[in-house]
């Protein structure tokens, strides 16, 4: 049975623990359950729920219904952050086989993007469309501005450093935003990304508190 919440989100801070419980999942809400994304999706979620690991999704079809049954196929929790629009035609909203542990309810498209960042303590982007290019270029935004204090982001896909090249080519990025993220491409390299941003966050953790 879904606990459902109703909450007003605010801007996500930054990281304030030293662990990463909770990972975010981003992506394309258009695959089906034959694409072979949503059988990635579904094996990569489903590893996270055996590392005792909640998953966080927006409550939709897609890769978001791929990652809660991932999650859910090993016994894993689910945390849900919705939205239920009346004007948004082109919106996929929720999805009735999306059943999560907890449902956050919210009254928003930017309200619902930023509770998925408040909820998790690292992210993974996948292929999706516009939304997940706003909702990855917004955590990285938000990574680069709580830098030293930030969620680290994995993206998951051969394609995105072909996209990365062209911001890095035409845009002002600095060597720490290059820091914030790692660029996978199966599961096997998604592990060592979660290992690696592991030990960075023990060792953030293990250093002297700020003045």
């Amino acid at each position: 049975m879904t606990h459902r919440v109703i909450r007003k989100i605010v801007i996500p801070g930054p990281k304030d623990n030293c662990s990463m419980d909770r990972v975010a999942i981003f992506g394309s809400a258009d695959i089906t359950k034959e694409d072979p994304l949503y059988k990635e999706v579904f094996e990569c979620t489903k590893y996270l729920a055996q590392n005792k690991k909640v998953v966080v999704d927006g409550g939709g079809p897609g890769v978001m219904l791929a990652a809660t049954e991932g999650a859910k196929s090993a016994g894993g929790k689910v945390v849900t952050v919705t939205f239920q629009p009346q004007d948004m035609p082109e919106f996929e909203g929720q999805d009735k086989e999306n059943i999560s542990d907890v449902e956050i309810k919210t009254t928003n498209y930017v309200e619902r993007m930023f509770g998925l960042m408040e909820e998790a303590d690292a992210i993974i982007c996948f292929k999706g469309g516009t939304g997940t290019l706003s909702e990855w270029s917004t955590a990285w935004l938000l990574a680069h501005l709580h830098y030293g204090n930030h969620k680290p982001i994995i993206l998951y896909g051969e394609f995105w450093n072909d996209l990365l090249k062209v911001v890095v080519d035409n845009f002002f990025i600095g060597e720490k935003e290059l820091s914030i993220y790692k660029v996978v491409t199966n599961q096997e390299e998604m592990i060592q990304a979660l290992k690696e941003f592991e030990k960075d966050l023990a060792q953030r953790c293990s250093l002297p508190a700020r003045e």
